[in-house]
């Protein structure tokens, strides 16, 4: 099962961005009336005063003044290069994590795994989403660190209290011949069945305002319009990855104190484990 998908959040995160609707220059005045007006037309050529531009920019100029357009332009190039290239870097960093995922520490009783808070282990986001992330630019490197660390520092924080709580994995070991049950596969279940109490800190408000103080710059220009889009797209992004992720090949094991042939010749699993190896999300 892939992870979380590069197209769908770059999309969603310009949709959003789109809907901040910001127009350039932000405090704009047309000049009206005599002699500001005039002199405002007669200031441009007249092949200056009307250009073309595309309502699906992520900007839109105050006016069809050439520099209106332009600037609007230039900054569409800009952010919307930056929103897939962070795009990518984000769900990359999120797939190698997800390679390297694994459930540990499980108790199996009977058909039933139980995990505590904590149960599932996987690397810090931030290095992964580094490798890839924009930072040619001095501005880029500085949104994508911010980016960067507050989406690791959120994952922590979510995945730290991730639980299983009694899930039916391994239907086999109810009634199990023998007097240990070898390592045997979970049955595939959604992630989203793993609960963590803090889920909170994948929500949309969360995520930008956790992404603006690592920033820590006041003065920068649509910093916020742009964490307020990735945390938006990526919240709702994580949520359908959660649904569609399937738990597999979590190796579950454990004695059957109750086996006791000729008159007991099948018990359930009782004070089992598992084998805590990468993979049980990467399928």
């Amino acid at each position: 099962m892939p992870g979380i998908q590069p197209a769908l959040l770059k999309q969603l995160t310009k949709l959003k961005f789109k809907s901040h609707a910001i127009i350039l220059p932000t405090k704009w005045k047309q000049p009206i009336g005599n002699p500001k007006g005039k002199m405002y037309v007669d200031s441009f050529k007249l092949h200056e005063l009307v250009r073309p531009f595309s309502q699906a920019w992520l900007f839109l100029p105050a006016t069809p003044n050439k520099y209106h357009v332009d600037t609007a332009k230039k900054l569409h190039g800009q952010f919307d290069k930056y929103i897939d290239g962070i795009s990518d870097a984000i769900c990359g960093g999120i797939d190698k994590w997800r390679m390297q995922a694994k459930f540990s520490n499980l108790k199996v009783m009977s058909v039933s795994a139980i995990g505590a808070p904590g149960c599932l282990k996987g690397p810090k986001l931030k290095s992964l989403i580094m490798m890839q992330a924009p930072k040619s630019k001095k501005n880029e490197k500085k949104y994508s660190d911010a980016i960067a660390k507050h989406i690791s520092e959120a994952w922590d924080k979510w995945q730290g209290k991730v639980t299983v709580p009694g899930l039916p994995w391994y239907p086999a070991f109810a009634a199990f011949p023998g007097p240990m049950a070898p390592p045997m596969p979970n049955v595939p279940m959604p992630l989203l069945l793993c609960p963590s109490a803090m889920m909170s800190e994948m929500t949309p408000t969360k995520l930008k305002d956790g992404m603006v103080k690592k920033l820590n710059k006041k003065k920068w220009y649509h910093h916020k319009e742009l964490f307020d889009s990735i945390g938006t797209a990526l919240s709702v992004c994580f949520l359908l990855w959660l649904l569609s992720q399937q738990v597999m090949n979590v190796l579950g094991k454990g004695p059957i104190p109750s086996f006791a042939p000729p008159y007991v010749p099948v018990g359930p699993v009782v004070g089992g484990d598992n084998i805590a190896i990468p993979g049980h999300l990467s399928a």
